[in-house]
């Protein structure tokens, strides 16, 4: 089964460059993190969409090695692997493969092999997404990066509050009731000036409904503006 027209259209978008990595120290080309790539394989294939599997991780190297540093000799681990790492995005099949490599001080192989495997695998992850498409970082690819672009986020619209204060004000049954209700929408900072301002007037209107026949305003009352 092939992907649907809403998968292929976001596969077909260029590449965020707020998504773009310049080189670390001793490194060269820009690059995409590993977790933003599966945030992106989530977003566009769905959590439960895709599949990653790491075929192979072999040791490449492992050297114990006496380096000289500005406070004299010292010794440390270095390890290498090379893994392999198999996408399944439907029934798309892809592979990666990657380099890493780890350091540790003597009594910490271990963390240098950890820190090794590790980086292989997210290296080789990376390169079979790439193969998918411009999000996953084939943009890079590009000497000219020309389906990179900057992308403006649209802001998120979110429902006004306003009408729901507005109907809790109007249905008040006591003034205790309106005090209380008037009260949270006060608190409101997502209303408007103008907003805020309309609720003053039906609070108004409904505190005069309210009012006992008399013209009567219990004290608790009154000091609500």
């Amino acid at each position: 089964m092939s992907f649907d027209d809403k998968t292929k259209a976001e596969l077909a978008k260029p590449l965020n460059s707020a998504n773009v990595k310049p080189p670390a120290p001793g490194k060269y080309g820009d690059y995409i993190e590993g977790w933003k790539v599966i945030e992106e394989a989530n977003r566009i294939f769905g959590f439960d969409g895709w599949t990653r599997e790491t075929v192979s991780n072999m040791e490449t190297n492992r050297e114990f090695l006496t380096l000289k540093g500005k406070n004299g000799e010292y010794q440390q681990w270095r390890v290498g692997y090379v893994a392999k790492v198999r996408i399944m995005a439907g029934d798309v099949m892809r592979e990666g493969t990657g380099f890493g490599s780890g350091m540790g001080k003597p009594e910490a192989l271990g963390e240098a092999i950890e820190s090794a495997v590790k980086e292989a695998e997210t290296d080789a992850m990376k390169r079979a997404l790439m193969t998918f498409g411009y999000p996953f970082g084939l943009a890079l690819y590009d000497k000219t990066q020309a389906n990179v672009v900057d992308v403006v986020s649209e802001p998120v619209q979110r429902p006004s509050t306003f009408p729901s204060h507005l109907s809790a004000i109007t249905a008040a049954k006591t003034l205790d009731d309106l005090k209380t209700v008037f009260g949270a929408a006060k608190a409101d900072k997502s209303l408007t000036g103008t907003e805020a301002e309309d609720l003053i007037i039906a609070k108004d209107a409904r505190k005069a409904q309210l009012t006992t026949p008399d013209g009567y305003v219990p004290p608790a009352f009154e000091g609500m503006e």
